[in-house]
């Protein structure tokens, strides 16, 4: 009872049908509530967000940092990388004990064409043998940076030098060296390939910053090779007093009144560093801009929000008037063209009442259709059982007989029938069809029926008269043929060429009686010769041999199926 009190607004009590009818106002009313509910909690959890974000501005800020750094210092690592790995190739092209350089200048100055280094060879003596930077045999200075040269000698490894001034390029550059021995067992001489300093301002460009940063690479005495601030040139000291050695991290230090945020990051590769910096008054700047620009949204939200409830309202409103127009045609069964909305869903939820409009005449229709179609087969099917019953009524033997005679007939259509309801989409296979037919009959000797054949297709209507020609067949040879001993034979076979099917139905095994004169012609030959012949257009040969009877049957395949191919 109480269940029907809370469903039935008829039995409603009166307190309840009165708290309904307070409660029911226009859409805007609850557009507008709806805004105020999201409204004012916003605001509320705004404040809370801007609190916390006041408390996490340095966490921000030193991660930002980091990943600036980060992303600088991997990409001079790839660069220093890039260098080295070059200078192992150039390192291959030299012939051990072979000091002419001069074919190996030739080919280093092929390979490093476009590429922005150069190569070039020093001796013991700190000589240059050859540089890429000028033509071969030309007179070359010392080197300029005889410490990374004596290192290279001493450790026979690379080294990676700092930032210094090359006196042959008359600009800053920095060298990465390779020991190069003259039998692969000493070290006689040292490669190295150089690079001017401002090719790496590209690595540490503005745009792998944020506004307002800037980044630098310096080397281990604290010298700029490049920075994103155009007024620090390679080779002079940093400005900053940032920690020397290895270390990484964030940091902040003091120049000239301004305080910077920094943080660096250490190059195990070249020793290098990467240095990251920013104002604390723009840091703290874009903090309070992006609190200020959050507040005055949010309220400009809120006003924008307010003021259009009327507008979205009246839309919705006309929407949902025309969609209950919409649904009261397609309750009536009249035909809903979908409506143009403002409001996607609106139109979507039209073009669905406008296709539900559809489907229900499409479906009205294919119902019409298929009653035609039932009472067409129903008629069809009516006149092959009353053939069947003609057929029988005129074939000798008692009233058990020819119960049971037709009870069989009605037992292979029926068969057919399930076959031609179950696949009436694709149609009806051929092997199938033979061995629902044949099933009944088959002895339980193994091999004594035979059915072979490839695959085919059949239409309802051709299943359904072939259905009954094997049955008859069948049954003809239970009662006088191939199955009515214990050693008989049936092979069923068929074969396709491109446009008809060749069906042999051989019997074996019998023993047959002497033909009447004329044959004797029962319903199963009627079936063979009239339905065959007139539904399938089928051409029929029989023939008798020593142990058997054979039927041979040709019919076209445009008339089992139209798109059966072989």
């Amino acid at each position: 009872m109480a269940e029907t009190v809370k469903t039935n607004p008829e039995r409603a009590p009166p307190w309840q049908v009165g708290r309904r009818m307070r409660v029911r106002r226009p859409l805007v009313v609850y557009l507008a509530a709806l805004l105020m509910v999201a409204i004012i909690p916003s605001f509320i959890f705004s404040l809370f967000i801007l609190k916390r974000s006041a408390d996490n501005q340095d966490e921000v800020v030193s991660q930002l940092l980091r990943a600036s750094t980060t992303s600088v210092s991997r990409v001079v690592e790839r660069e220093i990388d890039t260098m080295l790995t070059t200078l192992k190739v150039l390192a291959a092209l030299h012939r051990p004990g072979d000091t002419d350089f001069k074919a190996f200048y030739d080919r280093s100055v092929s390979a490093l064409a476009g590429t922005g280094t150069h190569l070039l060879i020093v001796d013991r003596n700190y000589r240059q043998l050859f540089n890429t930077r000028v033509r071969y045999g030309a007179p070359l200075p010392p080197v300029a940076d005889p410490s990374s040269v004596d290192q290279a000698f001493r450790s026979g490894t690379t080294v990676v030098s700092n930032v210094f001034f090359g006196r042959t390029a008359g600009r800053w550059v920095f060298n990465v060296y390779l020991p190069l021995g003259d039998n692969g067992t000493s070290t006689e001489w040292v490669m190295a390939l150089t690079r001017d300093a401002e090719d790496l301002a590209r690595v540490v460009g503005h745009g792998a910053l944020s506004s307002g940063w800037n980044a630098a690479v310096l080397d281990s005495t604290g010298r700029v090779i490049a920075s994103s601030d155009a007024t620090m040139r390679p080779g002079t000291a940093f400005f900053l007093q940032i920690v020397p050695g290895p270390e990484a991290g964030l940091g902040s230090a003091r120049y000239k009144g301004v305080d910077y945020r920094t943080v660096t990051e250490f190059s195990v590769t070249s020793g290098w560093r990467v240095v990251a910096w920013a104002r604390q008054s723009d840091v703290d700047a874009r903090v309070v801009k992006s609190f200020l620009w959050l507040s005055l949204g949010g309220m400009l939200f809120a006003g924008l929000a307010l003021v259009g409830s009327m507008a979205i309202a009246r839309m919705l409103s006309q929407g949902v008037r025309g969609l209950a127009e919409d649904a009261r045609r397609l309750g009536a069964g009249e035909p809903v063209a979908p409506r143009r909305h403002r409001i996607t869903e609106l139109e979507a939820v039209s073009e669905a009442l406008g296709a539900a409009a559809e489907a229900r005449a499409k479906a009205e229709g294919e119902i019409h259709f298929l009653m035609r179609e039932v009472a067409h087969r129903s008629k069809n099917q009516l006149t092959v059982i009353q053939s069947m019953l003609n057929q029988s009524v005129h074939a000798q033997g008692t009233a058990q007989d020819f119960a049971e005679t037709f009870r069989r007939r009605l037992a292979g259509l029926a068969r057919s029938t399930d076959l031609m309801i179950a696949h009436a989409a694709q149609g009806v296979d051929m092997g199938e069809l033979a061995r629902n037919q044949l099933q009944p009959f088959v002895p339980e000797e193994a091999g004594r029926v035979v059915i072979e054949g490839p695959p085919l297709r059949l239409d309802t209507q051709a299943s359904q008269t072939l259905g009954m020609a094997l049955h008859e067949l069948a049954t003809n040879a239970t009662k006088y043929g191939a199955l009515a001993n214990s050693h008989g034979r049936v092979r069923l076979s068929w074969t396709l060429d491109e446009t008809e099917l060749h069906l042999v139905w051989r019997e074996s095994g019998v023993d047959l009686p002497a033909e009447t004169t004329p044959p004797r012609r029962g319903f199963g030959t009627m079936v063979l010769e009239r339905m065959l012949g007139m539904s399938l257009d089928a051409r029929l040969k029989r023939e008798r041999h020593a142990d058997g009877i054979e039927w041979q049957v040709t019919i076209p395949l445009a008339k089992l199926a139209p798109e059966a191919k072989p």
